[in-house]
């Protein structure tokens, strides 16, 4: 293990998944339930709450994707990216796999089983908004998990801070063109004033916030600002959880005649975290990155900003939309399947420490 590793270690010895994301796959479970249930028992009221908008943007849910969101983005420091030179290989293949490979192998991976594999098992009418939605998935990378991931992985902090604000500012810029492109090059509608308005509401309002609370809260202080994260962690995740309530509310009928589409779906999310993952703990490697930066690395790679994801298929495409859903199976399965990817890093540490990585 290379010094900067130990260090590494040290400082994230005894980092554990918390108690909410640890369980995050049975809470996501009991509201679709909840959600499910409500949509048959009050059909009525669900859509009428449901008609709430302003601009094509479902205020209720506009409001709690804020409280999730928020929370998330205040943890971020964009004074460190000028640690960027520190890791620029680390940070080069993650950026590359990020933005040049992960959106586009989605959409191919929705190309071959969403439109041609499993056409006959899914409605028609959907398939399109099948793709866009794992389309918009893939095409965000994600900005708050990750940091648990890198804990995990015993990741080396300063890569994984710097690394997902450099994302940040490049999501601000180039998730709407990245969405736009593979959803004209899919044949599908491109909703630009919706993408645009998303794009505002979801990522630049949201993070400009996010950093004046950030820039106030350390102002009065390290503690001040450390308590406040922790009171605020809840929030993000009840948020979360209501967000998938309201939506399966609107599901609950078409998932309960075809339960087999979340199934579906899922493979190529499942297909595409693992792919991406490996080609940017290959690619570390390959250019001898320490693994304290490959694992961290691998981890951004593969996982997605699913809260964006979700806000941004309801806003372009409605909460009854395939789109919607399919964000949402990448919710559903995001924390089992990355715990997988965390114990693939750590025991290859020794075979990836043999290629000498160091930098």
């Amino acid at each position: 293990m290379s010094m900067q590793c130990e260090v590494a270690a040290q400082e994230l010895a005894g980092a554990e998944l918390g108690f909410f994301e640890r369980w995050l796959t049975l809470w996501v479970f009991l509201s679709i339930a909840a959600g499910i249930g409500l949509g048959q028992a009050f059909p009525g009221p669900i859509q009428v709450f449901g008609g709430f908008e302003l601009a094509k943007v479902n205020i209720p849910v506009g409001i709690l994707i804020w409280v999730m969101i928020i929370p998330m983005l205040i943890k971020i420091d964009f004074s460190a990216l000028h640690e960027v030179k520190q890791h620029w290989r680390g940070m080069a293949v993650t950026l590359f796999v990020n933005w040049a490979v992960k959106p586009f192998s989605m959409a191919l991976l929705g190309w071959i089983f969403i439109r041609h594999l499993f056409a006959d098992y899914l409605p028609a009418e959907q398939i399109d908004s099948y793709i866009a939605g794992l389309i918009l998935l893939a095409a965000a990378p994600c900005t708050a998990m990750v940091f648990v991931w890198s804990h995990l992985t015993r990741g080396e902090p300063t890569f994984t801070l710097s690394q997902v604000a450099l994302n940040d500012v490049i999501m601000i810029f180039a998730f709407a063109p990245v969405v736009g492109l593979l959803l004209g090059l899919s044949s599908i509608a491109v909703p630009w004033d919706t993408l645009t308005i998303s794009v505002l509401m979801y990522i630049v309002i949201p993070v400009a916030i996010a950093q004046l609370l950030r820039r106030w809260l350390l102002a009065r202080g390290e503690g001040v600002f450390q308590a406040t994260l922790k009171r605020l962690h809840p929030f993000g995740l009840t948020a979360l959880l209501a967000t998938l309530v309201l939506l399966f509310a609107f599901q609950g009928q078409s998932i309960v005649k075809q339960p087999l589409v979340i199934v579906l779906l899922s493979v190529p999310i499942l297909i595409q975290v693992y792919f991406n993952s490996g080609l940017a703990y290959l690619l570390n490697r390959r250019f001898k990155v320490a693994h304290c930066v490959a694992g961290p690395s691998a981890l951004i790679g593969a996982s997605n900003f699913f809260e964006l994801a979700v806000a941004a298929a309801i806003s372009m495409f409605g909460f009854d939309s395939g789109a919607a859903l399919a964000t949402v199976v990448g919710v559903l399965i995001e924390v089992p399947v990355m715990l997988t990817v965390v114990r693939m890093v750590n025991r290859s540490r020794n075979w990836y420490e043999a290629a000498g990585g160091k930098l």
